[in-house]
């Protein structure tokens, strides 16, 4: 946990790269909808959506304040109120919305992707915990404190699926050196339409990491229903494992 305080040496870095990471692919213009990590707001995933924005997406917060866990669903994962964010995001754009989620973020966009598959492009989570152990983390006991119910009261057809790649393309970025969630939980099952990437970063960075901001950006600007496998070339082979 000692190795979190990188991320404030994280944010120092994605600042200096900024400029090198506006040679990242830019996008369609389609919606993305960013969900924070537990404990954290919308002002966590800022320089995530900022970077965004600039790729020529229009990048939406959740807008629900801190992420205590109070909108989690021990049914569906993603409570009513994050579900609704994203029918009126898809709403407003008339298109598929890709979903981001860091963190508990992460499991819930997964399950957003599971209940609105037609409304929901592609799927991004960064160090979220939806596989093997789910008490291997340092924010269980803090989660049912502040969400009000525990990880046994959640639908055991909801913990036997949540490893289940959703029905649309999913990323998952990782870290071994992660201080709060244990990499192995954080693995998806690799397929065509599926893909573990990872990054030598912090738990409290993957939102502002240079090398997630630049294979991120590679994975929104595919075309919808041309999905790809992230291939690094070149540098980037000495960037990613």
């Amino acid at each position: 946990m000692a190795l979190e305080v990188r991320t404030f040496f994280e944010a120092g870095s994605f600042a200096l790269s900024y400029p090198w990471l506006q040679a990242a692919p830019k996008g369609d213009g389609h919606p993305v909808l960013v969900l924070p990590g537990f404990l954290a707001s919308d002002f966590s995933t800022k320089l995530l959506r900022t970077f965004l924005n600039s790729r020529n997406y229009k990048a939406y917060g959740w807008s629900l304040g801190r992420n205590m866990g109070r909108h989690s669903d021990p049914l569906t994962a993603c409570g009513p109120a994050i579900i609704r964010r994203l029918q009126d995001i898809h709403q407003w754009h008339a298109e598929k919305v890709t979903v981001i989620g860091w963190s508990l973020g992460g499991i819930y966009a997964r399950e957003l992707a599971r209940v609105h598959p037609e409304m929901v492009r592609q799927v991004v989570s960064m160090g979220s915990p939806f596989c093997n152990n789910q008490r291997a983390n340092h924010a269980t006991k803090i989660f049912e404190k502040t969400s009000g119910y525990k990880l046994s009261d959640m639908c055991p057809k909801l913990i036997k699926n949540m490893p289940t790649p959703p029905p649309v393309p999913s990323t998952s970025f990782y870290s071994k050196s992660d201080g709060i969630t244990a990499w192995q939980c954080c693995l998806e099952q690799e397929s065509k339409f599926t893909q573990n990437i990872e990054v030598v970063c912090s738990h409290m960075g993957y939102g502002h990491h240079p090398a997630v901001m630049w294979a991120l950006a590679d994975r929104l600007a595919q075309k919808d229903g041309e999905w790809q496998l992230f291939n690094p070339k070149f540098i980037e082979k000495l960037i990613y494992k």
